[in-house]
């Protein structure tokens, strides 16, 4: 069946509406509750506390689309279905139905032309968890397919690194099934199956049996309360049932790839020049969305904007690669308000800010690329050759292509050592791979002694500001470790020594005081009403979670906090930064007195 992105979405959320499921909004692109990953890359990420027991203030059936930015894969972009940005149609069970009505539930709506997806059995498959030596083979879920009418030979058991999921090492996690629809086409090999990245199966939902908790040690704990949570990407989706070939393809997709063959006057590719094609189409797409958040990001060279810069300027060399010498960039973000804008109206309201940080981004570029070939001219005339190491300096310093490092090494009758750079490449991504295992596990699940009481004197300190410097200061971003808390601020200058002596005498106060923290659930207008404060341009649930500190402070939060501010010992600000030209950053940490 053909269909829109807008009549899957609703599709998507009337059914799980019907089953009885509260549809909460998207969150943010930039995690709240998980402050140590750059960006939201699974719809369960916002839920962590949730998955870990804590009550949501809208029940224990949920569902929604979140909006995602996964650059774990980013090297695969440019094939039929791998994106940076995409969709994710999600429904949860916190310790409610578990995979018997989880099962039936998708495959009704898989299979069901009026209010479902109206697929055919024969052409789905299912993978699941083969087992280890913690834990056993899935033969409950498998049963419950066949039960559901899928053949046997149409379930595959797989090992843990395919049927086992959760975000990072430790947290919440468990074995799943995912589904996969047979599209059609030739097989690879005889041993083609879901998951051999050939093409044939396209993974279309996954649904996670949440039923362990991985601590540090690599311990397996049950879950209390089981919980289920899936996803099934839009992207993907769309392609299946609209009988295209790849997800660019798709109704999502199609007015930026067709602007893009305008631009660059190829209107049949060359595969190679099709893989361009879509790695423009995706990545101007997620820098977009990334630009487009209420917190203002900007390319950089740290963190949330170092990925965004790597995203637009793997554009632009693309786009030079296909020939396009002017500035290109900004005549592509018509088409992504015109397929993303009515979803997601951050990007209709920031869309002058998306403009001209792409903009100077290109013009910044180019000026990059004309600096290295200055370099790459130096080089040869002080050592008379190009080696691969000097190519990867290149490349990781300067962000100058190695394509285009080959063709100067070429003109001057050399040939550039690719194994050699790619040596310097594959040890500068372990190194990256380890900085991002660390992100991961020194916080998406952590609900320590330390971290609560660190995040519980973030909402202290943002309160002291707000009471010291004026109410125009207001939270943007934060970040929590077992050390420290860093908190990001809107202010436009640093603070005197007198104002930071201030802080931090009103923290301490506060904390001497040994006021009691609380938390009511009430809906979003109450919580205004009531004053307390809200940031990040979050599209709030009917009913969310207020912490008060005494009667000092009231702010919408998840949690989780400390009892009482007493626990917390003295509070001291160790640093503070300007990180643009109106946010100040504060790093403050917590000492246990005597």
């Amino acid at each position: 069946m053909q269909m829109t992105a807008s009549e899957l979405r609703k599709r998507f959320l009337q059914f799980f509406k019907d089953k009885d499921h509260a549809i909460i909004p998207s969150a943010s692109l930039i995690p709240q509750l998980d402050p140590t990953v750059l960006f939201m890359s699974a719809g369960m990420q916002s839920l962590v506390p949730f998955l870990l027991g804590q009550p949501h203030p809208q029940g224990t059936r949920l569902a929604n689309v979140q909006k995602c930015i996964r650059t774990d894969d980013i090297d695969e972009v440019g094939d039929t279905f791998h994106l940076t940005f995409f969709e994710m149609l999600g429904n949860w069970s916190l310790g409610d139905y578990w995979k018997r009505a989880a099962i039936e539930m998708a495959m009704d709506f898989l299979i069901a032309p009026e209010y479902g997806l109206g697929l055919q059995k024969d052409v789905l498959h299912v993978t699941l968890f083969e087992g280890d030596k913690e834990v056993s083979a899935d033969e409950e879920a498998a049963g419950i397919w066949e039960e559901m009418g899928i053949s046997r030979d149409h379930i595959h058991f797989l090992p843990y690194k395919d049927n086992w999921w959760g975000l990072g090492e430790t947290g919440p996690q468990g074995p799943d099934t995912e589904i996969f629809v047979d599209i059609g086409i030739s097989a690879c090999s005889k041993t083609c199956r879901p998951g051999c990245g050939c093409g044939k199966f396209v993974e279309i939902w996954n649904l996670v049996f949440m039923s362990y908790d991985r601590a540090a040690d690599g311990k397996l704990t049950p879950l209390e309360r089981k919980n289920i949570d899936t996803g099934m990407g839009l992207e993907r989706a769309l392609q299946v049932l609209n009988q295209l070939s790849s997800v660019f393809e798709t109704p999502v997709f199609k007015p930026i790839m067709d602007k893009i063959k305008a631009i660059t006057k190829i209107s049949e590719p060359s595969a190679e020049q099709m893989r361009s094609m879509r790695i423009i189409a995706d990545h101007i797409r997620s820098a977009a969305m990334a630009l487009a958040d209420d917190q203002g990001l900007v390319p950089s060279n740290v963190e949330r904007g170092y990925v965004i810069r790597r995203l637009i300027r793997v554009a632009i060399r693309r786009g030079l690669q296909l020939g396009v010498e002017h500035f290109f960039l900004g005549e592509l973000i018509p088409p992504i308000l015109e397929t993303l804008g009515g979803e997601y109206d951050e990007l209709l309201r920031n869309k002058d800010h998306i403009q001209k940080e792409i903009e100077k981004e290109e013009k910044r570029f180019r000026t990059t690329v004309r600096r290295g070939l200055r370099i790459a001219g130096r080089i040869l005339d002080e050592k008379g050759v190009l080696t691969g190491k000097d190519a990867f300096m290149l490349f990781a310093t300067y962000g100058f292509p190695i394509e285009m490092t080959v063709q100067i090494a070429e003109e001057h009758g050399q040939k550039i050592d690719i194994g050699e750079f790619r040596e310097e490449f594959e040890r500068h991504q372990q190194i990256s791979r380890d900085a991002t295992q660390q992100r991961f596990t020194s916080g998406l699940t952590d609900h320590s002694e330390e971290v609560i009481q660190l995040h519980t004197a973030t909402h202290l300190l943002h309160q002291a500001l707000r009471q010291i410097i004026g109410p125009s200061v207001y939270q943007k971003g934060s970040n929590i470790t077992k050390e420290r808390l860093r908190l990001d601020v809107q202010l436009n200058r640093k603070l005197t020594a007198e104002e930071l002596q201030q802080v931090e005498t009103w923290v301490n106060e506060i904390i001497e005081q040994n006021l009691p923290i609380s938390f009511e659930t009430m809906s979003p207008e109450e919580a205004e009403r009531q004053g307390a404060l809200g940031f990040f341009g979050e599209k709030y649930g009917n009913q969310v979670k207020v912490y008060s500190v005494g009667d000092v402070s009231k702010e919408i939060c998840s949690g989780p906090h400390v009892e009482r501010t007493g626990v917390l010992g003295k509070f001291r600000i160790m640093k503070q930064k300007r990180i643009g030209a109106d946010t100040l950053r504060l790093r403050a940490i917590l000492k246990v007195e005597g």
